[in-house]
């Protein structure tokens, strides 16, 4: 297939992109963990000695920057749908985390304990219907949110990446009836004209 002219735009501007030099530079998967880290270095979400699951993982920025954070002390356990290279102290489930058998593995690596952490990056299949696309990010977001409610110890946090548009206002609805505090952050990397921002829920009720 001939590469369109929109592709090719796409193409240049992610090469010359200084987030995506400084992963290849860095040895982050993905320009996204940039995202991560200037969120983390405002929030102070990762401290050594959590348990943190990532949704929705794959390649595996996140993780990179959640592991370098525990220093040692803690676990990551990453899950998505698709494969993931393996990282060094990260447990890689792959799965739909709504099923029962990957719920049943996610149990056994956490020993049973709920979590202090949970983060997702997470985004639809682009088909390039704007409707159909916020429905689909708004349906992960959900997805991602009855997780934390399951998962997340009293206290513990919940950072998801959410799309402004339809059903944006009542996740935060719905959030801020699960937490003490959300607010929203739009990291650098982040680009100005995407709609997504990063919504935190801090301290699970």
């Amino acid at each position: 297939m001939k590469p369109t002219r929109t592709s090719k735009a796409w193409m240049q501007e992610h090469l010359n992109d200084e987030f995506v030099k400084r992963a290849q530079k860095e040895g982050y998967r993905a320009r996204a963990a940039y995202k991560l880290i200037e969120i983390d270095d405002k929030d102070k979400l990762i401290k050594p000695g959590m348990a943190i699951v990532d949704l929705g993982s794959t390649p595996g920025s996140w993780s990179q920057v959640a592991v370098q954070r525990l220093k040692g002390q803690g676990k990551v356990i990453a899950l998505d749908i698709l494969d993931m290279q393996a990282i060094p102290n990260v447990e890689f489930i792959q799965g739909d985390f709504r099923e029962e058998a990957v719920l049943k593995r996610l149990l056994v690596v956490l020993n049973n304990k709920p979590v202090d952490l949970v983060i997702a990056d997470m985004a639809p299949n682009i088909s390039g219907v704007k409707d159909v696309d916020q429905a689909g990010a708004a349906y992960l977001t959900e997805l991602a949110l009855e997780f934390s409610s399951e998962w997340l110890k009293p206290g513990g946090n919940f950072l998801v990446k959410v799309f402004i548009g339809s059903g944006f206002d009542e996740i935060v609805k719905t959030m801020r009836q699960r937490f003490d505090k959300v607010v929203t952050r739009k990291p650098k990397a982040s680009r100005d004209r995407s709609s997504e921002v990063y919504l935190l829920g801090l301290k699970r009720k």
